[in-house]
């Protein structure tokens, strides 16, 4: 498993259905190494904080391996970084990792927190609202990270896990526990035993569970 490539970006405006909004889901690669800081890296930022960055979601990772799948399905080439990503990565799917998973990334420590979900800006990157909806159904959320311990990363860096979380729900099955509003009751508690769940779904879980 390595980082294929490091990829910021400040949030600037853009037009979108008449209107100026302001998104930092346009990400390009940069070289060299990169300071990984508690919530992001140095030179990335968010828009709208509520709902983007945190604890929870300081770093987005997206697999390399879907790039190809991707660029058949839309019919054009894609850099690292279309998908809004901070680390392309390689050997690091959704179906291998698990919530609460730990892995050196450069000299980092990195948790496992969450799938992504899409919000319209996914849709204003590829100039298409509708991809929102097709990004959801594919599969391919992307996992996002906590920080463990800061440090920094670099294209071509390892990436090493130190460790599995014994739940073993993967990220891939917690989307699929996200979009069903009837999954099974003992699959929620498993997922609400991880310690690094993030804290919006692990709200969320439990009101599920509660109602």
């Amino acid at each position: 498993m390595q980082v294929v490539s490091v990829n910021v970006g400040m949030p600037r405006e853009v037009p979108w259905k008449g209107t100026l909004v302001t998104t930092g889901i346009f990400k390009d690669p940069v070289p060299g190494r990169i300071a990984l800081r508690q919530f992001n890296l140095d030179g990335d930022g968010q828009a709208d904080l509520t709902v983007h960055g945190g604890r929870d979601k300081a770093i987005y990772a997206y697999p390399a391996e879907h790039y190809a799948p991707w660029e058949a399905k839309l019919g054009r080439t894609l850099a690292p970084g279309a998908f809004g990503e901070n680390l392309t990565t390689a050997g690091l799917t959704e179906d291998r990792v698990h919530i609460g998973d730990e892995f050196r990334i450069g000299t980092a420590r990195l948790v496992v927190s969450q799938p992504r979900m899409p919000c319209f800006k996914l849709g204003i990157r590829f100039g298409d609202a509708a991809l929102v909806k097709t990004f959801l159904e594919a599969g391919w959320p992307g996992i996002y990270f906590a920080v463990v311990e800061e440090g920094t990363v670099a294209a071509g860096d390892p990436i090493e896990q130190l460790h599995v979380d014994p739940r073993a729900v993967t990220v891939q099955q917690m989307l699929a526990l996200i979009r069903d509003r009837h999954a099974p009751r003992d699959e929620l508690r498993r997922v609400l035993e991880v310690p690094a769940l993030a804290a919006v779904w692990r709200e969320g879980f439990q009101a599920r569970l509660d109602g």
